[in-house]
């Protein structure tokens, strides 16, 4: 017989929870076991007028879960999100609305970071990461560090070009007596301004609508994009997000990876034994940094690049007496300190009857002058260990290949980090701190069920709670079940 279905009901009536309605293996269900805010309302209630006065505000809990939905879900547009929850039935009842409940305007949601700022929403990170520990499923001892661009939310259209015309004005504004006139100065900061944009094309663009963002690439061969730069340290065990920062896209990686790595030690509370890098943090600075703090740097050291006939390499550096030694043995002594480095210069007199003159000096020079970057001697040693790997080292670097670029294409592909959602240094910090919490629920939530094994729903739940005991007494979340909203 062939079936039919009247399609004209003009209201549904059941009883029970919005529960019944969301499978179990759902992402929102599965995170929902391991997920408490009950600390928020404390946190935020300062923000908020005392003794009930003002207009009725959004339940806080009910604002993050929100969010962190739309995240799950890859739903990261607030207008979206709220049209998407409308119909959809596992958001409603995650956030705790019933089918019968208006939910709040998009531009609440909106308002609500503006009134807390990114640092709250770092503890709402930070709670996540207290929780994973406190659960077994990250121990800190091996961490991978790795940076990433996310496109800044802005039109090609609005990027404009630097001028000397602001370079002028200033000239003008601030020249001393004496100086050449105006026609002169103007001709004068052109020039400037066409050489610099040459030889740098970070300066070539600048960003009208989101100044925060700037010019950057990923590679020599791709344009450069308005972006932002997002540093993470991610953890090996499953690969759980101990810490994440956001900064402007031509932020050097090198001068971020040690307050990474600082911060992934504050969160486990345990030593970092192991940090692994790509070659955009061989510095000498990394190396010795990581040493300092007795770290063991798994990171492939770069190649000197050979521009002289008589390179760097040959040179030698006495770390005792802080000199450094030519191929000839002639004494280098450092005299002016540049940016993490210093220039050491040799004697005239000892160079004028050197035998490698011609190889070693350039044009119009009478002595030799050579940078050698801090912590020149860790670097060393990273490179003479390059050379000889052990099969852990390569292990561990594989490992650092799909876990922290394996978290940025996940956080991308599902999760809308590709791009900034909004504009701002400060909104992109709470788009990253959500997209950490809503992996690391994922990671939690996975991982507990997967140690459970087949067992039925109650003694899940039972399971479930006994597992995450020891987190109760910690600073991570408590594992506390929401009333259903019922219909």
């Amino acid at each position: 017989m062939l079936g039919s279905r009247v399609r004209g009901q003009t209201e549904l009536l059941m009883a029970g929870s919005l529960r019944d309605l969301v499978p179990d293996d759902h992402v929102l269900a599965r995170v929902d076991r391991v997920l408490d805010l009950s600390w928020l309302r404390a946190e935020v209630r300062h923000l908020y007028a005392a003794d009930g006065a003002g207009r009725p505000g959004v339940d806080p809990e009910a604002a993050v879960r929100l969010m962190l939905a739309g995240f799950l879900l890859g739903v990261v547009h607030d207008r979206r999100l709220m049209r998407e929850a409308q119909v959809n039935i596992a958001i409603r009842w995650f956030a705790g609305y019933g089918l019968h409940e208006a939910l709040p305007d998009h531009s609440s949601l909106t308002r609500i970071r503006q009134r807390w700022g990114a640092e709250l929403f770092r503890r709402v990170f930070a709670r996540t990461v207290g929780a994973c520990v406190g659960a077994g499923i990250a121990k800190g001892e091996v961490v991978h560090i790795d940076a990433t661009l996310i496109r800044a939310d802005v039109a090609w259209e609005s990027l404009g070009e630097r001028h000397a015309d602001a370079v002028l004005a200033q000239d003008e504004a601030a020249g001393p007596v004496g100086d050449p006139p105006p026609a002169a100065r103007a001709d004068g900061a052109r020039r400037r301004a066409e050489r610099d944009a040459k030889q740098s094309g970070r300066y070539k663009k600048v960003c009208l609508t989101d100044p925060d963002a700037t010019m950057a690439t990923n590679a020599r061969n791709r344009r450069l994009e308005p972006a932002y730069k997002q540093h993470t340290a991610v953890d090996d065990v499953f690969g759980v997000v101990l810490d994440v920062e956001v900064t402007t896209g031509q932020a050097n990686e090198g001068d971020h990876i040690l307050a990474r790595v600082d911060a992934a030690a504050a969160a486990t509370g345990r030593a970092v034994a192991t940090v692994t890098a790509d070659q955009g943090y061989a510095y000498g600075k990394v190396y010795g940094g990581l040493e300092a703090r007795g770290i063991d740097p798994v990171i492939p050291a770069k190649k000197e690049p050979v521009r002289s006939r008589v390179p760097l390499r040959r040179f030698r550096y006495d770390a005792r007496h802080d000199v450094l030694k030519c191929p000839k043995g002639r004494t280098l002594l450092p005299q002016r300190r540049v940016e993490h480095g210093r220039y050491f210069y040799s004697k005239a007199a000892e160079c004028r009857g050197c035998p490698i003159r011609g190889d070693c000096l350039s044009k119009g020079r009478v002595n030799k002058a050579v940078v050698v970057s801090d912590n020149h001697p860790a670097l060393l040693r990273a490179r003479r260990r390059k050379e000889r790997w052990s099969a852990e080292d390569a292990r561990l670097y594989r490992r650092h290949r799909w876990r922290s670029e394996g978290f940025h294409g996940e956080a991308k592909s599902w999760h809308g980090l590709a791009r900034a959602v909004r504009r701002g240094l400060q909104n992109m910090r709470i788009q990253a701190f959500l997209t950490a919490a809503a992996v690391n629920l994922k990671r939690l939530a996975a991982a507990l069920l997967a140690s459970l094994g087949p067992w039925g729903a109650l003694p899940l739940l039972v399971a479930l709670r006994r597992l995450l005991a020891s987190a109760l007494a910690g600073p991570a979340p408590s594992l506390r079940r929401r009333p259903a909203a019922a219909v």
